[in-house]
């Protein structure tokens, strides 16, 4: 289903999936002002990438593949959005989160250490999306979701213990 190039019904989506973009950000970049900014490039790109939106998965999966791979390159890039994401454990702001429990902030912490494509599987399985689904979103088999699911628990496992 092609979409025509109006704003209104781009904008209620956005709208109504506003919690991706907050958790893709928040996981990505530790100071405020890079998740702004990392949250302007991806609703840029999403933008973009909106008439090509054909409807064979929900609009949310495709908002997070759209998403997630915005996070993982801009943060891949030297100089962009990684000046203040080389150290979690530095860069990390308290007061972004003031509302957050303890456990949640160590947490994200964690979760901040995590590789990429770790980082972003995890977020997906936090929000217990099924094995299938996580593997249409970031495009691998649901094999290597269990497989990566795994490895980043253990490694959360140890990074918790290390933070505590």
């Amino acid at each position: 289903m092609a979409h025509e190039r109006t704003d209104k019904p781009f904008l209620e989506l956005i709208h109504q999936h506003q919690s991706i973009l907050h958790k893709i950000c928040f996981a990505y970049c530790h100071n405020r002002s890079a998740r702004e900014d990392l949250q302007q490039e991806i609703v840029l790109q999403l933008w973009k990438s909106y008439p090509s939106f054909k409807g064979n998965s929900q609009f949310s999966t495709w908002m997070y593949r759209v998403a997630l791979n915005t996070a993982i390159n801009l943060t891949s890039k030297p100089g962009i959005l990684t000046d203040s994401n080389k150290a979690p454990e530095l860069a990390y702001d308290p007061g972004d989160d003031y509302e957050l429990s303890e456990e949640i902030r160590i947490l994200h912490k964690a979760i901040a250490r995590l590789k990429k494509i770790e980082k972003a599987i995890i977020l997906l399985w936090l929000e217990e999306h099924s094995y299938e689904e996580i593997a249409e979103t970031i495009g691998i088999t649901t094999k290597n979701v269990s497989v990566i699911i795994v490895r980043a628990k253990n490694r959360l496992t140890e990074i918790i213990e290390k933070l505590q």
